[in-house]
């Protein structure tokens, strides 16, 4: 690799966010922390609001500019994110700021930072017993790869696949907005297309008090729980000590740490690791087919994915084999349509978990099967274009990742 140079040296400016911890706000600006730094993506949904006052204050020192990079320093340390907005609205809190100034300056290092030099290099660098974290100081003297005209092409090509996977994200966003949208509209409100093809509920639908759940629910449909909706399975794991029990080409295994590098992805078909057959009759597990509808129920409670191909799992899940004609669809809104209540039972000292038997008891209306029905087929094609874009998203990433290491070391070249 060439030379590299200090930080300060490449950046206009190095600075990190404010120390102090301003008050909530109803209303206001948004505090964005390390936390809010996840996959290249800056998710400020979570982050509370401070006072304009506070606001003010904080960017009178730490004012986001348009192609900073936002670098997390503690906790999940190395996270980057670079801003391309010309105008922003949020401020920051244990975050440092590598700021060019300069859009291909800071593309070049936006890479450079995710790239397996600089991942090693935070790692040597980290401080913290409980919690990691990178001072500003390093941040400062980190060692940059220079700006090289001769393989900024490489980026350029590296920064279109970064766009396209943007793109499909966002498409994925809002088609996930129209599938939940049509969900709560026909099944929370009510208001699914009646005979007539009216709102039922808003047009006058007789609506009948089911005393089980508490409320009115629609003519026919009855009171049930989250068994109802399929087969609720669990997982567990093989022993490790036994190196037979996985393989690269077998049951894939997934684990709540899959689902969390999913990335938000709504579909999954493999995890990390492989289960053998052996391992299989050694934790005496079962294959679920695809169309199920995958809950962590421990460490976290809440991620949830639905399988596209045959696979197992371990003891962190409890998942739901569509029956009863109820669809994969279906069965992943209601689900998720419950997990406050699923949270609120969950129970555990050292770390909170959702036990199938309590599962079971979370009550839910149950539809009449042609609402359902009629609902799976409008939303079918939204998941499968939802599971292509995804697909194609992994294979971009893939090949970012294989010619991001190769383009910093100067391995290849693109005319």
């Amino acid at each position: 690799m060439s030379k590299t140079i200090p930080a300060t040296q490449y950046c206009k400016s190095i600075f990190d966010g404010t120390h102090d911890t301003p008050k909530p706000a109803r209303a206001g600006f948004p505090l964005v922390t390390s936390k809010h730094i996840t996959n290249d993506r800056l998710d400020i949904s979570t982050a509370y609001l401070i006072s304009s006052a506070d606001y003010a204050t904080i960017n009178k020192r730490s004012k986001i500019s348009q192609w900073d990079i936002l670098f997390s320093m503690i906790g999940t340390v190395g996270e980057v994110y670079l801003e391309k907005d010309e105008k922003t609205n949020y401020v920051i809190k244990n975050i440092g700021v590598f700021s060019c100034q300069n859009e291909k300056k800071a593309r070049w290092l936006y890479y450079y930072l995710k790239s397996p030099a600089a991942k090693n290099h935070v790692r040597r660098y980290l401080n913290g017993a409980v919690q990691k974290f990178l001072s500003l100081g390093a941040m400062r003297e980190f060692p940059v790869l220079p700006y090289n005209e001769a393989v900024c092409k490489g980026v350029d090509l590296i920064a279109a696949l970064d766009a396209k996977i943007e793109l499909n994200n966002r498409i994925n966003t809002e088609l996930e907005a129209m599938a939940k949208t049509l969900y709560d509209y026909w099944f929370v409100q009510f208001d699914f297309p009646d005979a007539n093809g009216k709102p039922y509920k808003t047009s006058g639908g007789k609506m009948v008090y089911n005393p089980v759940l508490k409320q009115e629910i629609p003519e026919g449909w009855l009171a049930g729980t989250l068994d109802d909706l399929g087969r609720i399975v669990g997982g567990s794991t093989p022993s490790t000590k036994n190196p037979d029990n996985f393989t690269s080409n077998g049951t894939p295994w997934i684990t709540p740490n899959d689902l969390s590098d999913n990335q938000g992805n709504k579909f999954i078909t493999k995890g990390a690791q492989d289960i053998s057959d052996q391992g299989i009759k050694d934790a005496s597990l079962k294959k679920y087919p695809a169309g199920t509808v995958l809950l962590s129920s421990r460490a976290p409670i809440g991620y949830m994915a639905i399988a596209r191909s045959e696979l197992t799992t371990n003891q962190g899940f409890k998942s739901f084999i569509p029956t009863n004609n109820f669809s994969s669809a279906f069965i992943y809104y209601t689900v998720r349509n419950s997990l406050k209540t699923i949270t609120q039972y969950a129970s555990g000292s050292t770390f909170k978990e959702i036990s199938g038997s309590v599962l079971k008891t979370v009550k839910i209306s149950l539809p009449v099967s042609n609402v359902v029905d009629t609902f799976t087929k409008l939303v079918e094609s939204g998941f499968e274009h939802q599971y292509l874009l995804e697909k194609e998203n992994k294979l971009h990433a893939q090949l970012r990742d294989w010619l991001l290491p190769m383009l910093m070391n100067g391995q290849i070249k693109v005319k």
